[in-house]
Protein backbone atom coordinates (compact mmCIF):
# COMPACT_ATOMS: atom_id res chain seq x y z
CA UNK A 1 0.00 0.00 0.00
CA UNK A 2 1.47 3.90 -1.40
CA UNK A 3 1.59 6.87 1.36
CA UNK A 4 -1.49 8.59 3.20
CA UNK A 5 -0.78 12.26 1.92
CA UNK A 6 -3.83 14.71 2.14
CA UNK A 7 -3.43 16.58 -1.11
CA UNK A 8 -4.87 20.14 -1.35
CA UNK A 9 -4.16 20.72 -5.14
CA UNK A 10 -7.00 17.32 -5.62
CA UNK A 11 -9.13 18.08 -2.81
CA UNK A 12 -10.83 21.31 -4.57
CA UNK A 13 -14.45 19.76 -4.98
CA UNK A 14 -14.32 19.86 -8.81
CA UNK A 15 -10.85 18.69 -9.10
CA UNK A 16 -11.89 15.66 -6.62
CA UNK A 17 -14.58 14.59 -8.78
CA UNK A 18 -12.60 14.76 -11.65
CA UNK A 19 -10.15 12.90 -10.60
CA UNK A 20 -12.67 9.92 -9.49
CA UNK A 21 -14.27 9.71 -12.25
CA UNK A 22 -11.03 9.68 -14.38
CA UNK A 23 -9.68 7.07 -11.98
CA UNK A 24 -12.53 4.38 -13.00
CA UNK A 25 -11.78 4.55 -16.70
CA UNK A 26 -8.81 4.32 -18.66
CA UNK A 27 -9.78 7.79 -20.61
CA UNK A 28 -13.16 9.63 -20.74
CA UNK A 29 -14.38 11.99 -23.34
CA UNK A 30 -14.18 15.70 -22.39
CA UNK A 31 -17.93 16.42 -23.32
CA UNK A 32 -18.76 13.52 -21.33
CA UNK A 33 -16.98 14.16 -18.39
CA UNK A 34 -18.16 17.58 -18.57
CA UNK A 35 -21.80 16.43 -18.71
CA UNK A 36 -21.20 14.25 -15.38
CA UNK A 37 -19.69 16.89 -13.64
CA UNK A 38 -22.55 19.42 -14.76
CA UNK A 39 -19.92 21.75 -15.41
CA UNK A 40 -18.93 24.40 -18.45
CA UNK A 41 -16.61 23.27 -21.05
CA UNK A 42 -14.72 26.41 -19.42
CA UNK A 43 -14.66 25.40 -16.31
CA UNK A 44 -13.37 21.58 -16.29
CA UNK A 45 -10.47 23.42 -18.90
CA UNK A 46 -9.72 25.36 -16.10
CA UNK A 47 -9.66 22.95 -13.64
CA UNK A 48 -7.92 19.93 -16.26
CA UNK A 49 -5.28 22.32 -16.79
CA UNK A 50 -4.47 22.90 -13.46
CA UNK A 51 -4.36 19.30 -12.54
CA UNK A 52 -1.91 18.40 -15.96
CA UNK A 53 0.11 20.78 -14.40
CA UNK A 54 0.74 19.25 -11.47
CA UNK A 55 1.58 16.33 -13.60
CA UNK A 56 -1.83 14.42 -12.51
CA UNK A 57 -3.60 14.47 -15.82
CA UNK A 58 -2.98 13.94 -19.43
CA UNK A 59 -5.21 14.82 -22.76
CA UNK A 60 -5.15 13.75 -26.25
CA UNK A 61 -6.89 14.12 -29.39
CA UNK A 62 -8.49 11.24 -31.18
CA UNK A 63 -10.63 10.58 -34.06
CA UNK A 64 -13.57 8.80 -32.67
CA UNK A 65 -15.28 5.79 -34.06
CA UNK A 66 -18.80 7.07 -32.92
CA UNK A 67 -18.04 10.32 -35.44
CA UNK A 68 -18.76 10.72 -39.13
CA UNK A 69 -16.64 13.62 -39.66
CA UNK A 70 -12.92 14.68 -39.24
CA UNK A 71 -13.62 16.47 -35.70
CA UNK A 72 -11.69 14.80 -33.13
CA UNK A 73 -12.16 14.25 -29.45
CA UNK A 74 -10.21 15.40 -26.45
CA UNK A 75 -9.35 11.77 -24.22
CA UNK A 76 -8.79 12.95 -20.39
CA UNK A 77 -7.09 10.01 -18.48
CA UNK A 78 -5.10 10.17 -15.01
CA UNK A 79 -0.99 9.40 -15.23
CA UNK A 80 0.19 7.27 -12.96
CA UNK A 81 1.31 9.83 -10.91
CA UNK A 82 -2.04 11.31 -10.69
CA UNK A 83 -3.53 7.47 -9.84
CA UNK A 84 -1.18 7.41 -6.98
CA UNK A 85 -1.41 11.44 -5.95
CA UNK A 86 -5.63 10.15 -5.85
CA UNK A 87 -5.53 7.13 -3.78
CA UNK A 88 -3.16 8.98 -1.29
CA UNK A 89 -5.73 11.51 -1.08
CA UNK A 90 -8.71 9.00 -0.83
CA UNK A 91 -6.92 7.04 1.85
CA UNK A 92 -6.32 10.34 4.15
CA UNK A 93 -9.38 11.45 3.33
CA UNK A 94 -10.79 7.87 5.01
CA UNK A 95 -7.76 7.95 7.97
CA UNK A 96 -9.44 11.67 8.62
CA UNK A 97 -12.65 10.18 8.91
CA UNK A 98 -11.99 7.14 10.92
CA UNK A 99 -12.67 4.69 8.47
CA UNK A 100 -10.46 1.34 7.94
CA UNK A 101 -8.09 1.99 5.20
Amino acid sequence: MGDTRFDTLIHAPVRLRICGLLRQAERIDFAVLRDALGVSDATLSKHVKTLASAGYVSSGRAASSDRHDARQITWLSLTAAGREAFDAHVRALREIAGLPG
